[in-house]
């Protein structure tokens, strides 16, 4: 379809209202060979003078029609002089007389030759004086040629309507504001109604009356002719002369009647046309340059609903496109951090493997460890024990040291009144049998003090018991005291110098037991305090059990935890995969649609 470049604003109007006066012309002068048909006879010589008042009026007729029809459309003239400025509210409201012309056409076209032939015969009747059937005759012109004449110019006029309704569209206004602009009717079916009775009713009337008037004139024309013979060459005569002349003229009005069908499926066919046109460009993806497709009555809301679609579709075609284009651009960068997100995944959950197969070897360590501390507890208390018992031997062995210690005393001065008595011997001889068993019993005493004091009285013991055997030796000879006097008193001074060393040893030996028995208390005191803190260390080795144990079940679970999501990732890899391939494919869809604005376009032909 090739876009016609539109005309100056200047002929807009001369270019919508030009075929009025030719159509009307057409008629007037299929109207005027009619009447010369049939009229001839009853005006008498007379069709001159009804041409040319007919004509006079006919002229008239069209100039006053053209005043008015251009005084209606006073917007769509201002544009073309240039003082309405060029606005949507101007372009609408010219719009609107541009579609309101052909209706306005046809009813001034009829009204034209309803008037006109009125005045003409009402003028014949008066002024000429011709007869009233005559005259009517004439009036019924009117009726028989103006609603032809007046569908013809509507045709003419709808179809260009529709281009200056384009050519109006460009100079600056928008699909919704055409549609808004052009009215909305529903009165098709009327209109298709009203065409067919006067594109059938119109031909059959006039060929009806003119086959009456020529066979009237030809009846008329025979009964003057007396011959027999002559009245048939002269019947084959007329008959050829009604032929050529009416048939012609019959030929003539159906050829304006089919032209008028011709339009009128033109009117109805061509926008069907253009929308087909467009639909098979929006299969093709064409959604570039939308254009509108004037028309009338319920084609037109047929065509203004598709412009809306197509609008519509262009815009839900752009949005697909910016949101194929966005989705496949996500997806990819959703795949991309998938793919990232994966192979975390992966590491997180090796390293979680080994994190939970550590936590498994430390939860083993942690229960050795609190076995080993429940052990080492055991044993900590029973060093308590024994460090309790050790300590209560020391303060024994250090009661005893000091009851040594006390015999010891004893023993010293025991040996130095024996060293008196020593020195008395010699005069208490009489009294040795005393004294002897009093030594004996003294050194038995002493003897059993040393055992008691175990190694350190040993030497004490020994003294005790020599001390025994010289009582029974002083017994058993009293008589060799004398001369065993100086070995008495020597055995006395040793006996003294060891009980002084057994004292001095007692000594030590009480300060030794003395430290010990601090030691050992400083022992107890450690044992009970490492008891407690071994107690302390099992009980906070089982908590540590305990929680490394959880742990390990909390690692567990964690480890399962990320082996579902790297599936669930691998899953969500998987999907994105196939998103982007559909964001593709869509894309590759919606790419076929060119949907660039571009200006309105025009009809076709």
């Amino acid at each position: 379809m090739s876009a016609q470049k539109p005309p100056r604003r200047a002929s807009f109007s001369r270019h919508l209202m030009a075929p009025v006066p030719l159509a009307n012309l057409v008629g007037a002068a299929l109207s005027l060979r009619f009447a010369s048909l049939t009229l001839a006879e009853p005006l008498a010589g007379r069709m001159g003078l009804m041409g040319i008042l007919g004509g006079a009026l006919c002229a008239t007729a069209l100039v006053s029609g053209a005043a008015v029809s251009l005084g209606r459309q006073r917007t769509l003239r201002g544009l073309e002089r240039g003082d309405v400025p060029t606005t949507p509210q101007t372009l609408a409201s010219a719009v609107a007389e541009v579609t309101r012309a052909p209706d306005e056409a046809f009813l001034g076209s009829l009204g034209l030759w309803l008037v006109t032939t009125l005045a003409l015969g009402a003028c014949m009747w008066l002024g000429v004086g011709v007869e009233l059937a005559v005259a009517a005759r004439i009036a019924a012109l009117g009726l028989l040629f103006g609603p032809l004449t007046a569908l013809l110019v509507y045709c003419l006029v709808v179809l260009r309507s529709r281009k200056v309704v384009l050519w109006l569209a460009e100079l600056g206004m928008t699909h919704a504001q055409l549609i808004e602009a052009m009215p909305r009717r529903a009165e098709l079916r009327a209109r298709l109604a009203a065409f067919a009775f006067v594109a059938v009713m119109t031909p059959a009337v006039l060929s009806a009356q003119l086959a009456s008037a020529l066979s009237n004139h030809i009846f008329t024309r025979l009964m003057a002719e007396q011959d027999v013979s002559r009245q048939v060459m002269l019947a084959q005569e007329l008959r050829v002369d009604a032929l050529t002349q009416g048939g012609g003229l019959v030929l003539l009005v159906f050829a304006l009647a089919l032209t008028a069908a011709y339009l009128g499926g033109t009117m109805l066919g061509r926008p069907l046309r253009e929308l087909s046109r467009e639909a098979k460009r929006i299969a093709e993806g064409d959604l570039a340059s939308p254009r509108v497709v004037p028309a009338e009555d319920e084609v037109w809301d047929v065509s203004a609903a598709f412009t809306t679609m197509r609008v519509h579709l262009a815009d839900v075609m752009s949005q697909l496109q910016r949101a194929g284009a966005q989705i496949s651009a996500t997806t990819e960068e959703i795949l991309t951090t998938s793919g990232r997100y994966e192979a975390g995944a992966t590491e997180q959950a090796s390293s979680l493997d080994e994190t939970s197969a550590t936590t498994e070897e430390l939860a083993r360590s942690a229960r050795q460890i609190a076995e080993n501390a429940g052990s080492v507890a055991e044993i900590a208390q029973r060093t308590l024990g024994a460090a309790q018992q050790g300590q209560g031997s020391a303060e024994a062995f250090l009661g005893s040291m000091a009851r040594m210690r006390q015999d010891n005393g004893a023993i010293s001065s025991a040996v130095v009144r024996l060293n008196k008595r020593v020195q008395q011997i010699g005069k208490i001889v009489e009294f040795i049998n005393g004294v002897a068993d009093k030594s004996e019993l003294l050194a038995l005493n002493a003897e059993l003090e040393g055992t008691k004091a175990s190694e350190v009285g040993r030497g004490f013991s020994l003294v005790a018991a020599e001390m025994r055997r010289l009582a029974e030796n002083v017994l058993e000879s009293t008589k060799e005291i004398e001369g065993l006097i100086e070995e008495v008193r020597e055995a006395s001074a040793a006996a003294v110098s060891a009980t002084e060393g057994g004292v001095r040893a007692v000594e030590t030996g009480t300060t030794l037991a003395q430290q010990v028995s601090e030691s050992l208390r400083q022992i107890v005191d450690l044992a009970g305090q490492t008891s407690y803190a071994v107690r302390s260390i099992s009980l906070a080795t089982q908590q540590q059990q305990m929680g490394t144990d959880q742990l390990a079940d909390t690692m567990a679970d964690i480890l399962r935890i990320t082996q579902q999501s790297l599936n669930a990732t691998k899953q969500v890899t998987t999907a994105n995969t196939d998103l982007l391939v559909l964001a593709r494919d869509l894309q590759g869809v919606v790419e076929r649609f060119q949907i660039g604005q571009e200006p309105l376009g025009e009809e076709g032909g």
